[in-house]
């Protein structure tokens, strides 16, 4: 979807096509194991994410890591909503000559919130619908920027604009890696809040079978998709060197095709938001605040949040961006692995995570190793980006 367009036109200004796909293939798998090894704890014991922090960093500790997660998909929901609202812009300007972004962008907003408070049946709903519709019109969507690229005399397969070779072309392929993990770095962290709603057989040991579900999911299905995605935004690159493929196909088509196109990036986007977004970002700033802010509340809260942080300026840094956000999240997701599977053994006292004065209040409500271990391993991966995900795992477990 967005980053990934995004990712796609920045990797192959300095790569070939089939090198940018093998770069998103492993960072794209790499980072879908880490969310399956994680989405267990969803799977295990109905736990979310902001709850079962609670454990590693204690009771009001789980707040701080918590609401920087839930502030970041914030800003997804932002960015994600605004590029949506463009398309819808661009329909309505195709149809009625109507051209009015923010109008659009706030009833886009409203309908996505809505669509995440009346709850995860109503997401997966619309997720069913939406999914198929997005599939067949990404192939569409491939074959007329390939098309536009061919008329330009254009070799798809072999382009690069600033090829790099030697030390320079692996830095620039781990750039990618990296840049597809961070992407996906903040769903990794708190998968459990959408895992304990996934089908699981009841009280089965055997790990694999348990996360049946999850394995397709993440180490099969999401790699492929991502990278196809990946893929159109380097060929929306070549063909009208553009990554943002709402203004790629208004170069690339037009009339009845173009407005079905344009439909596709409506309903990408989403169908992705309500789930990896608003959801996660809701669930957490419910949580911080207690019973006092339900669920819908937090959604609300999501999406003022998404809007202050101005998405129409954050396009511009994406890259740069997602390199930090995922050597800070990739952190976290250290520390739950280290914490869920090598201490605990996947044994965790679920009744005490909810007792505020229990065996997670550690000192005043802070557990200090896991704020430690978070804070020694977001700045040394800030400071390696073209390794920040990696290298932030690493350093949290």
């Amino acid at each position: 979807v967005l980053a990934a367009f995004a990712i796609g036109g920045g990797a192959i200004q300095s790569l070939p096509l089939g090198t940018v796909i093998v770069a998103t293939l492993i960072g794209s798998i790499s980072i879908g194991i880490l969310m399956t090894i994680i989405g267990d704890i969803g799977i295990e014991h109905g736990l979310s994410f902001p709850v079962y922090m609670r454990a590693p960093f204690g009771t009001i500790g789980t707040h701080i890591p918590s609401i920087v997660r839930g502030v970041t998909a914030s800003c997804w929901f932002g960015i994600n909503t605004y590029f949506g609202s463009s398309a819808i812009n661009a329909i309505l300007n195709l149809l009625f000559g109507f051209d009015n972004w923010v109008l659009c962008y706030i009833l886009f907003a409203a309908f996505q919130l809505i669509n995440t408070s009346l709850g995860i049946k109503s997401i997966e709903r619309f997720a069913d619908l939406a999914a198929p519709i997005i599939i067949l019109i990404s192939c569409w969507m491939y074959i007329a920027l390939y098309d536009k690229a061919v008329e330009k005399g254009i070799e798809v397969w072999a382009w690069a604009e600033n090829p790099v070779t030697g030390g320079a072309a692996f830095t620039a392929f781990m750039v990618v890696v990296m840049a597809n993990m961070g992407f996906w770095a903040t769903l990794a962290a708190d998968m459990p809040s959408l895992s304990r709603f996934f089908k699981a057989p009841k009280h089965e040991r055997n790990w694999f079978k348990r996360n049946k579900s999850q394995l397709v999911g993440s180490i099969i299905v999401m790699p492929i998709f991502n990278t196809f995605m990946v893929v159109i935004g380097a060929v929306s690159y070549i063909a009208v060197s553009n990554a943002d493929p709402v203004n790629a196909l208004q170069e690339a088509a037009s009339g009845f095709i173009l407005g079905i196109l344009l439909l596709m990036i409506v309903l990408a986007q989403w169908s992705t938001n309500t789930s990896a977004n608003v959801i996660p970002a809701a669930t957490i700033f419910s949580n911080v605040g207690g019973p006092k802010i339900p669920f819908w509340v937090g959604v609300l809260i999501a999406g003022v949040i998404g809007t202050i942080a101005q998405p129409w300026n954050l396009f511009n840094v994406l890259n740069s961006a997602l390199l930090v956000i995922g050597g800070i999240l990739s952190s976290i997701v250290g520390i739950l692995f280290a914490d869920y599977y090598l201490i605990r053994k996947r044994r965790v006292n679920v009744y005490e995570l909810y007792d505020m004065n229990g065996q997670y209040k550690y000192l005043g409500g802070f557990n200090l190793a896991g704020m430690i271990t978070w804070i020694v391993g977001g700045v040394i991966a800030t400071l390696l980006p073209a390794y920040s995900s990696i290298v932030g795992f690493i350093v949290g477990a």
